[in-house]
């Protein structure tokens, strides 16, 4: 079982990649094109063209894992659009995401905020 907690970092690919790449060619696109190393224990996000799935790479200390989620029906429409090739959600928003909603409307407050 996959535990991805709020000390993740949590890297969303912007463009859409050819989801006929495995493990090794998915590493490869974090290493050369992102520059970041695809073994720190982050989170990985990747959509196909037609946004209708999404692959997640994620190391967890002795391997990868390599998940993909397709939908019975509709579209990640909220898929940001920055000139950035990779935008960065915390834990909360990628769970939006997932289920196909809005990221850019969770509100967190920090741990620390007192409750009123």
């Amino acid at each position: 079982m996959l535990q991805i907690t709020p000390k993740h970092k949590i890297y969303l690919a912007v463009e859409p990649i050819d989801f006929r790449r495995g493990i090794d060619g998915i590493v490869a696109l974090c290493q050369q094109q992102f520059g970041l190393n695809p073994q720190s224990g982050h989170l990985f996000v990747f959509r196909n063209k037609k946004a209708t799935m999404l692959k997640c790479l994620l190391y967890d200390g002795q391997g990868f894992w390599l998940c993909q989620k397709r939908l019975s029906q509709g579209r990640f429409t909220h898929w940001p659009k920055h000139a950035d090739t990779l935008h960065t959600l915390t834990v909360a928003q990628w769970q939006v995401l997932i289920y196909q909603g809005d990221p850019a409307c969770v509100v967190q407050t920090p741990a620390w905020a007192p409750i009123d």
